[in-house]
């Protein structure tokens, strides 16, 4: 489970694709297929994939316990060529993040 919380030192990787006509479920299977190979790396945490209700875009929005093993994750996702694939199926603009604030009713 995705844990959204101030200065916990989790680190987010958010990455937007952005798809052709009919592109959402192809990218999403891979995005699962992906983010199960990626389950047994060291320091991952969680996994959540958005699409939106336009059909044009996916959200990958991925959770690790530190910096080196989202690096780490990523380095084993693009030698398993996952990311090229990737690439294929959506324009990407992945960035990495840390939660800074969060308000809750």
């Amino acid at each position: 489970m995705p844990i959204i919380r101030a200065s916990s030192g989790i680190i987010t990787q958010i990455n937007v694709f952005t798809v052709p006509d009919g592109g959402q479920q192809p990218l999403i299977d891979l995005l699962t297929e992906s983010a199960a190979f990626a389950s047994s790396v060291p320091g991952w945490m969680s996994a959540s994939i958005h699409r939106s209700l336009d059909g044009t875009r996916v959200v990958n929005y991925a959770q690790s316990e530190s910096l080196e093993a989202s690096q780490r994750i990523i380095d084993r996702l693009r030698l398993e060529g996952f990311l090229e694939r990737n690439k294929r199926l959506g324009q990407a603009s992945p960035g990495l993040y840390e939660v800074v604030c969060t308000l809750e009713r």
